[in-house]
């Protein structure tokens, strides 16, 4: 089974353009709180963008 951080690296992959937390929760079907520490992790390790305030893309 896939946890929280691989399936939030999954859908935005799998997205076309940045997304906000709320989105990717509800693509994801996670909860928005759990999306939110999963970004901050993300984020210190380097992994996802902030191309602008509050959306979130992979780092090409």
């Amino acid at each position: 089974m896939m946890d929280n951080k691989e399936i939030i690296i999954k859908t935005l992959e799998l997205a076309e353009q940045p997304l906000k937390a709320g989105e990717i929760a509800e693509k994801a079907g996670i909860d928005k709180k759990e999306v939110d520490k999963v970004i901050k992790v993300l984020k210190k390790e380097d992994l996802i963008v902030s191309p602008k305030n509050c959306y979130y893309s992979l780092k090409k």
